[in-house]
């Protein structure tokens, strides 16, 4: 029976490629298709970025694409989890109907049709700088490399060796607003080049130096992000080609601080998405729809020319881009997660679903007796507990003043135990710090929002519409070990 499906699958991901390639052919055969540069950062947090109204982020590239293109104000990921995000695009579908690849650290299996697959079928020059799909294993899914193409050192040795007839889908992984294991290599950066004055301490987070130290080095990273993605820019400027590539700039997820990485918080959630195309976009041009990143994937596809294949759950919007009439509704966007780090007993998962919509939060916790920061008794990297907060000073501080009163609503925050179910009203709680799921006033909107989340997981087949499901934690995790408290 294993033969037989893997034998299924393989025709139809060959279907698929053959149609992606006749399509493009028919479409794109009497003049060169456009270019498609990616550039997607790892944990960068909307709005941290110049033209979103940030005055100490530096971003004169990225607000550059933005005035000169589309400015998207309600981007958010599928899962506040790079990999499984990375996957999400990749493949057109949602992290519950891609097995493993819901979760960090997992293997990439070849049964479905890849997005940067069909581009290549269909005549485009592929490859990647920098961090492609990740961390996972692909190999023992049997690629030969990563999901998103051939490496290069940069994006100038892939220019070097393209063929100029043929359009290319090049995707510049940086990962400069990474946290780096709790380092600082970007602080020097924006002490030279940053007014610290203007530093706004966000509300989940203690005000205090090593605090401000994280968030200064964060924000050296974001300097550091826009410098590379200037030198892209600039290369196809010089070449000739800008106008004829779709320059893509976003974010995988949100930042890597407590609260954050791992979180359907907006902070874990939403990112930053600007779009140039040369003239066929009406320059400083805002679109507040609401845009899941992995909708970029079919995307790509609908501006090469090519039908995304039925499978793909996530919606183009090439003609919202375009200024067209789109045919979706986009009032609101899900997200969910499942295993982030392996932070709990027997691999245990932290599932949620999720709603965002104008004016709601909606999340509900499906394992609410389980840690949501991982088990306070597993130690994962770095010697410390509560392994799906990733390291930062602001971590240690925290784990330091654990009983300190002043400390508490932070540690409660960012690593107690949650509710079932959590509410947050974005007029009177942009941070989305009160949970007021329990209000008989919000009874209506409740049942409302969680009937929207309980229909999205039946209509797209989400595994855990059965309550009793565990599947997700018997996938293997392959990165580093946890280990139990000594």
């Amino acid at each position: 029976m294993r033969i037989k499906l893997a034998v299924l699958h393989l025709v139809v991901v060959a279907l698929a490629v053959a149609q992606a390639t006749t399509t493009a052919a028919a479409e794109g055969s009497s003049k060169k298709r456009p270019n498609i540069l990616l550039i997607l950062a790892d944990n960068w947090r909307w709005p941290n970025a110049g033209i979103l109204g940030d005055p100490l982020a530096k971003t004169p590239t990225f607000d550059r694409i933005a005035r000169e293109g589309v400015l998207f104000t309600h981007t958010f990921n599928p899962v506040p989890s790079c990999s499984p995000t990375r996957a999400c695009l990749l493949t057109g579908k949602y992290a519950h109907q891609l097995g493993e690849r819901a979760s960090l650290w997992s293997a990439f299996p070849q049964d479905t049709p890849v997005v940067t697959d069909l581009l290549r079928q269909a005549g485009y020059q592929t490859g990647f700088a920098g961090k492609g799909w990740g961390p996972g294993n692909f190999e023992v899914s049997g690629w030969k490399e990563n999901p998103v193409g051939a490496k290069f050192e940069n994006f100038a040795n892939f220019a070097q060796q393209l063929d100029k007839s043929k359009p290319f889908f090049f995707w510049l992984g940086n990962t400069d607003t990474a946290t780096r294991g709790g380092r600082h290599p970007y602080l020097e950066t924006a002490l030279a080049k940053l007014d610290a004055n203007k530093l706004a301490v966000p509300k989940e987070l203690p005000d205090c130096p090593e605090v401000r130290r994280d968030l200064l080095n964060y924000y050296g990273g974001i300097i550091k992000l826009d410098e590379q993605a200037a030198e892209a820019v600039h290369l196809l400027e010089k070449a000739g080609e800008l106008d004829n590539t779709v320059v893509v700039f976003a974010s995988d997820n949100g930042w890597q601080l407590p609260r954050g990485l791992a979180n359907c918080y907006d902070a874990g959630s939403r990112v930053p998405l600007a779009i140039r195309w040369g003239r066929n976009l009406r320059p400083g041009h805002r679109v507040d729809d609401f845009i899941n990143v992995a909708d970029l994937g079919p995307t790509f596809l609908q501006i090469a020319g090519i039908t995304p294949p039925k499978e793909m759950s996530m919606r183009g919007f090439r003609e919202l881009l375009l200024g067209e009439k789109d045919p979706y509704s986009r009032e609101y966007v899900f997200l969910e997660r499942e295993r982030h780090a392996d932070v709990r007993r027997e691999h245990q998962s932290y599932p949620i679903r999720a709603v965002r919509t104008r004016n709601f939060l909606y999340i509900r916790n499906l394992r609410p007796d389980r840690w949501p920061a991982g088990d306070p008794d597993v130690y994962f990297l770095h010697d410390r507990p509560y392994g799906d907060v990733d390291t930062t000073a602001v971590k240690d501080v925290l784990l330091a003043h654990q009983n300190d009163p002043a400390f508490q609503k932070y540690v409660s925050l960012i690593f107690a135990k949650r509710a079932a179910e959590e509410l947050y009203d974005l007029h009177k709680d942009p941070d989305q710090l009160s949970n007021v799921a329990g209000d008989p006033s919000n009874a209506e909107r409740l049942a409302v929002l969680r009937s929207l989340v309980q229909e999205w997981m039946k209509s797209t087949d989400d595994p855990r519409i059965d309550p009793d499901f565990e599947g997700f934690d018997a996938f293997r995790y392959y990165g580093t070990p946890p280990k139990s408290r000594p």
